[in-house]
Order: structure tokens, then C-alpha cells, then sequence
């Protein structure tokens, strides 16, 4: 059965899930994968859905009538899932003062590196004892065979240096 891979966002609210959910299982499809949180007041999220051939274009025309109520976009997903299952995992847990900036260093010593993010996620709060704001960030990274572990665990102890906060690395 084809893949759709569904982005949504809305104001947040009791239902929403339900009210998606309800389209997806009422055209034939299943729901096989997500993440999905409350961000800033704004419910938003990814789903997977697979769908009989015969009724993804019925799919997409019901999650229409959640107009108003969510904003659905789908997208078709790829054919065969990339070979990842035995691929290295690389573990990367960031704590430290906020500022402008910290993803992107991260994921740019990441791409120079040739890993691929598989999940990430981050939070900002406020820092109780010592006031201002901290940042986390927890991120796992594929790590192909040909990339040598020892150089990219040295540039993101570079980069916990330069950025002065704390990353700890775990994995291969």
C-alpha cells in the first residue's frame, strides 16, 4: 500500500487527533507512524499513513474538510524505506545557556559529516537558579559506514567548547 506522509498544524485543542484519525481510518487508511506536540499554542505534527492505491486521491479530498480545523498537506512517501535498520546510531544530548544559533552549528557539524538526523528534539526554559534561559536538545544521528566516528565525536567536542554549553555523546 502507497505511504502518505501528512503535516498538520491547527490552533491546539481537545479533538484534534480524534478528528484526523477519523479521515484517515474512514478512507481505508492506516496510521503507522507520527510525532506530534503542542508548540507555542499550535497543535502541529507528522503522520504516516499507508492507503489502498485505489483511494489516496479520496484520502487527500476528505482531509480537505478539515479546513478550518487543521491545516493538512500530504505527501507521497517513499517507496521502500531507506536502508537504515543496521545502520550506527550516533546519540547527541546538548544542555547550555540559550542563544541564536545552537541547532544550527549542531546539525552543520553533523552534515559536514555526512550523519543524517533521524529524530530530534528541542526545548527552551527557563533556568531556575541561575536565571536566563537553557537550552536542550536531544538528537539521534545515522551514522554511515564510511564516516570516521573519532573526527566527528572531535568536532562536536569543538563545538561544546566554542558554543560553551555541554554535549554528550553516546553511540558507536
Amino acid at each position: 500500500m502507497p505511504k502518505l506522509v501528512l503535516t498538520v498544524i491547527g490552533d491546539d485543542r481537545a479533538g484534534l487527533v480524534e478528528a484526523l484519525s477519523q479521515v484517515v481510518t474512514g478512507q481505508g487508511g492506516n496510521w503507522e507512524d507520527s510525532q506530534m506536540a503542542e508548540l507555542a499554542g499550535k497543535f502541529a505534527g507528522i503522520v504516516v499513513v499507508t492507503v489502498p492505491a485505489d483511494r489516496g486521491a479520496a484520502l487527500t479530498d476528505a482531509l480537505r474538510g478539515l479546513d478550518g480545523l487543521l491545516e493538512v498537506s500530504a505527501h507521497p512517501g517513499a517507496e521502500a524505506e531507506p536502508a537504515a535498520g543496521d545502520a550506527e546510531r550516533l546519540t547527541i544530548d546538548v544542555l547550555g545557556n540559550d542563544h541564536p544559533g545552537i541547532v544550527h552549528d549542531v546539525s552543520a557539524v553533523l552534515a559536514r559529516s555526512g550523519l543524517s538526523i533521524e529524530r530530534m528534539s528541542t526545548e527552551s526554559r527557563d533556568a531556575p537558579m541561575a536565571g536566563g534561559r537553557l537550552f536542550e536538545a536531544h538528537v539521534v544521528a545515522r551514522v554511515p559506514p564510511s564516516v570516521d566516528i573519532g573526527e566527528v565525536r572531535a568536532g562536536i567536542e569543538r563545538l561544546a567548547s566554542e558554543l560553551l554549553v555541554d554535549i554528550d555523546v553516546t553511540g558507536p
